[in-house]
Protein backbone atom coordinates (compact mmCIF):
# COMPACT_ATOMS: atom_id res chain seq x y z
CA UNK A 1 0.00 0.00 0.00
CA UNK A 2 1.63 3.43 -1.04
CA UNK A 3 1.89 6.61 1.72
CA UNK A 4 1.34 9.54 0.58
CA UNK A 5 3.98 12.02 1.65
CA UNK A 6 1.14 14.89 3.68
CA UNK A 7 0.23 12.02 6.07
CA UNK A 8 3.80 11.86 7.71
CA UNK A 9 4.62 15.42 7.73
CA UNK A 10 6.83 17.00 9.66
CA UNK A 11 9.37 13.94 9.32
CA UNK A 12 12.44 13.29 11.48
CA UNK A 13 14.92 15.44 9.84
CA UNK A 14 19.18 15.09 10.04
CA UNK A 15 19.65 18.20 12.14
CA UNK A 16 23.37 18.12 11.70
CA UNK A 17 25.62 15.49 10.73
CA UNK A 18 29.66 14.76 10.83
CA UNK A 19 32.40 12.52 10.52
CA UNK A 20 35.83 11.80 12.08
CA UNK A 21 39.19 9.54 11.08
CA UNK A 22 42.20 9.02 12.76
CA UNK A 23 44.75 11.11 12.05
CA UNK A 24 47.49 8.74 10.46
CA UNK A 25 46.45 8.88 6.88
CA UNK A 26 48.19 6.54 4.33
CA UNK A 27 48.41 6.11 1.14
CA UNK A 28 47.33 2.61 -0.87
CA UNK A 29 51.38 1.76 -1.21
CA UNK A 30 52.23 2.39 1.91
CA UNK A 31 49.68 0.01 3.53
CA UNK A 32 50.33 -2.63 0.98
CA UNK A 33 54.44 -2.26 1.43
CA UNK A 34 53.86 -2.51 5.30
CA UNK A 35 51.36 -5.76 4.57
CA UNK A 36 54.63 -7.48 2.48
CA UNK A 37 56.45 -6.59 5.33
CA UNK A 38 55.15 -9.50 7.05
CA UNK A 39 53.56 -11.76 4.90
CA UNK A 40 55.61 -13.44 2.01
CA UNK A 41 52.29 -14.07 0.17
CA UNK A 42 51.19 -10.42 -0.24
CA UNK A 43 54.02 -9.57 -2.83
CA UNK A 44 52.03 -12.22 -5.33
CA UNK A 45 51.35 -9.62 -8.56
CA UNK A 46 47.95 -10.63 -8.10
CA UNK A 47 47.82 -9.33 -4.46
CA UNK A 48 49.09 -6.63 -5.09
CA UNK A 49 46.65 -6.34 -8.22
CA UNK A 50 44.19 -6.10 -5.71
CA UNK A 51 44.99 -3.36 -3.75
CA UNK A 52 46.33 -1.10 -6.48
CA UNK A 53 43.12 -1.50 -8.59
CA UNK A 54 40.45 -0.71 -5.50
CA UNK A 55 39.94 2.24 -6.30
CA UNK A 56 41.40 3.35 -2.93
CA UNK A 57 43.90 6.10 -2.49
CA UNK A 58 43.79 6.63 0.63
CA UNK A 59 42.95 5.30 4.11
CA UNK A 60 42.69 6.26 7.77
CA UNK A 61 43.79 3.55 10.39
CA UNK A 62 44.55 3.82 14.35
CA UNK A 63 48.05 3.13 14.37
CA UNK A 64 51.58 4.49 13.86
CA UNK A 65 53.18 2.80 11.02
CA UNK A 66 56.53 3.66 12.51
CA UNK A 67 56.16 1.86 15.78
CA UNK A 68 53.91 -1.02 14.01
CA UNK A 69 56.08 -4.07 15.59
CA UNK A 70 53.80 -6.30 13.10
CA UNK A 71 50.80 -8.90 14.22
CA UNK A 72 49.68 -7.90 16.80
CA UNK A 73 48.43 -9.90 19.79
CA UNK A 74 44.70 -10.29 20.37
CA UNK A 75 44.72 -8.05 23.60
CA UNK A 76 46.21 -5.56 21.46
CA UNK A 77 43.92 -5.07 18.92
CA UNK A 78 40.79 -5.48 21.04
CA UNK A 79 42.65 -2.37 23.22
CA UNK A 80 43.19 -0.46 20.16
CA UNK A 81 39.78 -0.65 19.38
CA UNK A 82 38.41 0.48 22.59
CA UNK A 83 40.67 3.57 22.25
CA UNK A 84 40.33 4.38 18.74
CA UNK A 85 36.06 3.81 18.79
CA UNK A 86 36.16 6.25 21.88
CA UNK A 87 39.22 8.45 20.62
CA UNK A 88 36.66 8.98 16.98
CA UNK A 89 33.44 8.33 18.11
CA UNK A 90 34.10 11.31 20.80
CA UNK A 91 35.31 13.69 18.07
CA UNK A 92 32.58 12.83 15.81
CA UNK A 93 29.90 13.30 18.05
CA UNK A 94 31.01 16.92 19.71
CA UNK A 95 31.74 18.00 16.07
CA UNK A 96 28.18 17.16 15.50
CA UNK A 97 26.77 19.35 18.38
CA UNK A 98 29.27 22.18 17.71
CA UNK A 99 27.97 22.50 13.80
CA UNK A 100 24.12 22.09 14.76
CA UNK A 101 24.98 24.47 17.75
CA UNK A 102 23.45 21.65 19.70
CA UNK A 103 24.39 21.19 23.58
CA UNK A 104 25.37 17.96 24.90
CA UNK A 105 22.63 18.29 27.35
CA UNK A 106 20.16 18.60 24.86
CA UNK A 107 20.34 14.71 23.54
CA UNK A 108 17.67 12.26 24.93
CA UNK A 109 18.99 9.31 23.19
CA UNK A 110 22.14 7.73 22.09
CA UNK A 111 22.40 4.81 18.84
CA UNK A 112 25.82 3.71 18.65
CA UNK A 113 26.57 0.80 16.23
CA UNK A 114 29.64 -0.73 15.57
CA UNK A 115 30.96 -4.67 14.52
CA UNK A 116 34.63 -4.83 14.69
CA UNK A 117 34.83 -4.91 18.59
CA UNK A 118 33.08 -5.80 21.64
CA UNK A 119 32.50 -3.57 25.06
CA UNK A 120 30.73 -4.44 27.90
CA UNK A 121 29.46 -1.27 29.13
CA UNK A 122 28.97 -0.71 25.66
CA UNK A 123 30.68 2.36 23.93
CA UNK A 124 26.78 4.04 24.18
CA UNK A 125 27.70 4.35 28.32
CA UNK A 126 31.27 4.86 27.73
CA UNK A 127 30.24 8.03 25.33
CA UNK A 128 28.01 9.83 27.64
CA UNK A 129 30.35 10.10 30.16
CA UNK A 130 33.09 11.06 27.60
CA UNK A 131 30.98 13.89 25.94
CA UNK A 132 29.15 15.22 29.00
CA UNK A 133 25.66 14.04 28.19
CA UNK A 134 22.77 13.92 30.80
CA UNK A 135 22.50 11.23 33.39
CA UNK A 136 18.85 9.87 31.71
CA UNK A 137 19.77 9.49 28.10
CA UNK A 138 18.21 6.64 26.66
CA UNK A 139 21.02 4.33 25.39
CA UNK A 140 21.14 1.83 22.41
CA UNK A 141 24.22 -0.53 20.88
CA UNK A 142 23.94 -2.22 17.63
CA UNK A 143 26.47 -4.60 17.30
CA UNK A 144 27.35 -7.27 14.71
CA UNK A 145 25.04 -5.00 11.97
CA UNK A 146 28.30 -4.68 9.80
CA UNK A 147 28.35 -2.45 7.16
CA UNK A 148 24.38 -1.62 7.12
CA UNK A 149 24.79 -0.73 10.45
CA UNK A 150 24.08 3.07 10.31
CA UNK A 151 20.72 2.38 8.88
CA UNK A 152 18.88 0.23 11.48
CA UNK A 153 20.50 3.07 14.06
CA UNK A 154 18.73 5.66 12.50
CA UNK A 155 15.74 4.38 11.97
CA UNK A 156 15.70 3.79 16.05
CA UNK A 157 16.44 7.34 15.84
CA UNK A 158 13.62 8.05 13.78
CA UNK A 159 11.19 5.96 15.76
CA UNK A 160 12.14 7.38 18.76
CA UNK A 161 11.68 11.18 17.86
CA UNK A 162 8.33 10.29 15.99
CA UNK A 163 7.56 9.09 19.43
CA UNK A 164 8.67 11.99 21.76
CA UNK A 165 8.47 14.27 18.58
CA UNK A 166 10.07 17.32 21.08
CA UNK A 167 13.33 15.15 21.68
CA UNK A 168 16.61 14.56 19.64
CA UNK A 169 18.68 11.29 18.89
CA UNK A 170 21.93 10.83 18.28
CA UNK A 171 23.38 8.27 16.22
CA UNK A 172 26.87 6.93 16.02
CA UNK A 173 28.18 4.79 13.62
CA UNK A 174 32.48 3.88 14.37
CA UNK A 175 34.58 1.05 13.33
CA UNK A 176 38.09 0.45 13.56
CA UNK A 177 38.33 -1.89 11.11
CA UNK A 178 42.32 -2.18 11.35
CA UNK A 179 41.79 -3.86 14.40
CA UNK A 180 40.12 -6.86 13.11
CA UNK A 181 43.33 -7.38 10.46
CA UNK A 182 43.84 -10.70 9.84
CA UNK A 183 46.88 -12.44 7.48
CA UNK A 184 46.19 -15.27 5.62
CA UNK A 185 46.54 -16.53 2.02
CA UNK A 186 42.60 -16.55 1.12
CA UNK A 187 41.12 -14.37 -1.37
CA UNK A 188 38.39 -12.60 1.18
CA UNK A 189 41.00 -11.51 3.99
CA UNK A 190 42.98 -10.06 1.30
CA UNK A 191 40.54 -7.79 0.01
CA UNK A 192 39.10 -6.90 3.10
CA UNK A 193 42.43 -5.65 4.31
CA UNK A 194 43.22 -4.01 1.18
CA UNK A 195 39.27 -2.07 1.31
CA UNK A 196 38.27 -1.53 4.85
CA UNK A 197 39.63 1.47 6.85
CA UNK A 198 38.41 3.65 10.16
CA UNK A 199 36.44 6.02 10.97
CA UNK A 200 33.36 7.63 12.51
CA UNK A 201 30.24 9.34 11.34
CA UNK A 202 27.58 10.83 14.17
CA UNK A 203 23.95 12.52 13.22
CA UNK A 204 21.50 14.10 15.60
CA UNK A 205 18.12 13.47 14.31
CA UNK A 206 14.73 15.53 15.34
CA UNK A 207 11.45 16.27 13.70
CA UNK A 208 11.90 19.14 11.84
CA UNK A 209 9.97 21.36 8.97
CA UNK A 210 12.73 23.07 8.05
CA UNK A 211 12.90 22.49 3.86
CA UNK A 212 16.67 23.16 3.64
CA UNK A 213 17.64 19.79 5.90
CA UNK A 214 17.00 16.48 4.48
CA UNK A 215 13.75 14.71 5.84
CA UNK A 216 13.85 10.55 7.06
CA UNK A 217 10.62 9.92 5.71
CA UNK A 218 10.57 5.55 5.91
CA UNK A 219 12.92 2.78 5.68
CA UNK A 220 13.22 -0.42 3.75
CA UNK A 221 15.01 -4.05 4.27
CA UNK A 222 16.15 -7.00 2.26
CA UNK A 223 16.83 -10.02 3.60
CA UNK A 224 18.42 -12.81 1.44
CA UNK A 225 19.50 -15.29 3.96
CA UNK A 226 20.62 -18.34 1.26
CA UNK A 227 23.74 -15.35 1.67
CA UNK A 228 23.95 -15.05 5.17
CA UNK A 229 27.62 -16.84 5.20
CA UNK A 230 28.59 -14.23 2.36
CA UNK A 231 29.89 -11.34 4.69
CA UNK A 232 30.71 -10.65 8.20
CA UNK A 233 33.10 -11.50 10.51
CA UNK A 234 34.00 -15.10 12.47
CA UNK A 235 36.51 -15.85 15.17
CA UNK A 236 39.97 -17.53 14.36
CA UNK A 237 42.73 -17.69 16.79
CA UNK A 238 40.99 -15.29 19.11
CA UNK A 239 40.80 -12.40 16.37
CA UNK A 240 37.78 -11.41 14.30
CA UNK A 241 38.53 -12.89 10.51
CA UNK A 242 36.46 -11.07 7.96
CA UNK A 243 34.23 -13.05 5.28
CA UNK A 244 33.72 -11.16 2.42
CA UNK A 245 32.78 -13.17 -0.66
CA UNK A 246 33.10 -12.66 -4.39
CA UNK A 247 30.03 -13.87 -4.80
CA UNK A 248 28.84 -10.57 -2.95
CA UNK A 249 29.92 -8.23 -5.76
CA UNK A 250 27.46 -10.08 -8.25
CA UNK A 251 24.09 -9.75 -6.24
CA UNK A 252 24.64 -6.97 -4.41
CA UNK A 253 23.32 -4.91 -7.62
CA UNK A 254 20.00 -7.09 -7.79
CA UNK A 255 19.13 -6.95 -4.52
CA UNK A 256 19.49 -3.71 -4.08
CA UNK A 257 17.44 -2.75 -6.96
CA UNK A 258 14.88 -5.25 -5.53
CA UNK A 259 14.52 -2.84 -2.61
CA UNK A 260 14.66 0.67 -4.28
CA UNK A 261 11.78 -0.66 -6.10
CA UNK A 262 9.87 -1.60 -3.40
CA UNK A 263 10.53 1.75 -1.40
CA UNK A 264 9.23 4.02 -4.38
CA UNK A 265 6.39 1.57 -4.97
CA UNK A 266 5.46 2.23 -1.02
CA UNK A 267 5.44 6.01 -1.32
CA UNK A 268 4.04 6.30 -4.57
CA UNK A 269 7.32 7.56 -6.60
CA UNK A 270 9.18 6.43 -9.12
CA UNK A 271 13.40 5.63 -9.63
CA UNK A 272 13.23 8.81 -12.05
CA UNK A 273 12.10 10.64 -9.07
CA UNK A 274 14.64 10.37 -7.05
CA UNK A 275 17.36 13.13 -7.26
CA UNK A 276 20.23 12.25 -4.72
CA UNK A 277 21.82 8.77 -4.28
CA UNK A 278 23.69 7.81 -1.20
CA UNK A 279 25.38 4.56 -1.73
CA UNK A 280 27.63 2.74 0.38
CA UNK A 281 31.22 2.88 -0.57
CA UNK A 282 31.59 -0.84 -0.36
CA UNK A 283 34.27 -1.36 -3.08
CA UNK A 284 34.67 -1.01 -6.89
CA UNK A 285 32.82 -3.67 -7.88
CA UNK A 286 29.98 -3.50 -5.63
CA UNK A 287 29.49 0.42 -6.29
CA UNK A 288 30.07 -0.75 -10.53
CA UNK A 289 27.26 -3.22 -10.07
CA UNK A 290 24.92 -1.26 -8.11
CA UNK A 291 25.24 1.09 -10.67
CA UNK A 292 24.89 -0.88 -13.69
CA UNK A 293 20.96 -2.46 -11.81
CA UNK A 294 20.11 0.86 -11.01
CA UNK A 295 20.77 2.65 -13.73
CA UNK A 296 22.85 5.49 -12.45
CA UNK A 297 25.51 8.17 -14.27
CA UNK A 298 28.54 8.54 -13.05
CA UNK A 299 27.59 11.90 -11.21
CA UNK A 300 24.90 10.04 -9.62
CA UNK A 301 27.52 7.98 -7.82
CA UNK A 302 30.40 10.14 -7.77
CA UNK A 303 29.97 10.84 -4.04
CA UNK A 304 30.46 7.21 -3.40
CA UNK A 305 33.27 7.06 -5.34
CA UNK A 306 34.75 9.77 -3.57
CA UNK A 307 34.64 8.39 0.06
CA UNK A 308 35.55 4.96 -1.44
CA UNK A 309 38.85 6.90 -3.28
CA UNK A 310 39.65 9.20 -0.05
CA UNK A 311 38.65 6.98 2.86
CA UNK A 312 38.46 3.27 1.72
CA UNK A 313 35.37 1.16 3.23
CA UNK A 314 34.75 2.05 6.87
CA UNK A 315 31.83 0.17 7.41
CA UNK A 316 28.89 1.33 9.44
CA UNK A 317 29.82 4.70 9.12
CA UNK A 318 30.64 5.02 5.61
CA UNK A 319 27.25 5.94 4.04
CA UNK A 320 27.04 8.74 6.04
CA UNK A 321 29.99 10.49 5.02
CA UNK A 322 28.74 9.81 1.73
CA UNK A 323 25.69 11.87 2.75
CA UNK A 324 27.96 14.25 4.24
CA UNK A 325 29.72 14.64 1.04
CA UNK A 326 26.29 15.16 -0.89
CA UNK A 327 25.57 17.84 1.42
CA UNK A 328 28.92 19.63 1.98
CA UNK A 329 29.28 19.84 -2.09
CA UNK A 330 28.54 21.16 -5.16
CA UNK A 331 29.49 20.58 -8.54
CA UNK A 332 28.08 18.81 -11.75
CA UNK A 333 25.31 18.19 -9.52
CA UNK A 334 23.24 19.95 -8.21
CA UNK A 335 22.68 20.91 -4.55
CA UNK A 336 19.83 19.48 -2.54
CA UNK A 337 16.77 21.72 -2.95
CA UNK A 338 13.32 21.43 -1.32
CA UNK A 339 11.13 18.80 -2.34
CA UNK A 340 14.03 17.02 -3.72
CA UNK A 341 14.08 13.30 -2.68
CA UNK A 342 17.16 10.86 -2.27
CA UNK A 343 17.48 7.20 -1.63
CA UNK A 344 20.58 6.27 1.12
CA UNK A 345 21.73 2.49 0.52
CA UNK A 346 24.13 0.09 2.38
CA UNK A 347 24.44 -3.67 2.29
CA UNK A 348 25.63 -5.59 5.31
CA UNK A 349 25.91 -9.03 6.60
CA UNK A 350 22.41 -11.31 6.41
CA UNK A 351 22.92 -10.96 3.68
CA UNK A 352 20.81 -7.24 4.43
CA UNK A 353 20.26 -4.49 2.21
CA UNK A 354 18.75 -1.41 4.24
CA UNK A 355 17.12 1.57 2.70
CA UNK A 356 15.48 4.75 3.80
CA UNK A 357 13.45 7.57 1.90
CA UNK A 358 15.00 11.06 1.95
CA UNK A 359 13.22 14.21 0.94
CA UNK A 360 14.31 18.38 1.58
Amino acid sequence: MSRAFGELEPWPGVLSLATATPRQRYSQQEIYDLACNYSEFYRNPRVKQIFMNSDIDFRHLYFDMEQFGGVESNDEMHERFQRGAVEIGKQAIEACLSGGDIKAGEIDSLIVATCTGYLCPGLSSILIKETGMRRDVQRVDLVGMGCAGAMPALQCASNFVRSHPTMKSLVLAVEICSACYYLDESLETIVGNAICADGAAAAVIGMSDDRSLPKIVGFGTHLEPSYIESVGFVQRDGKLRIILSKDLRGVAGGLVSALVDRLVSEFDVSREDIAHWVIHSGGRKVIDSIQHEIGLTDDQIRHSRTVLNNFGNMSSPTVLFVLNELLRTSGSVREPRPDDLGMMLALGPGLAVEGALLRW
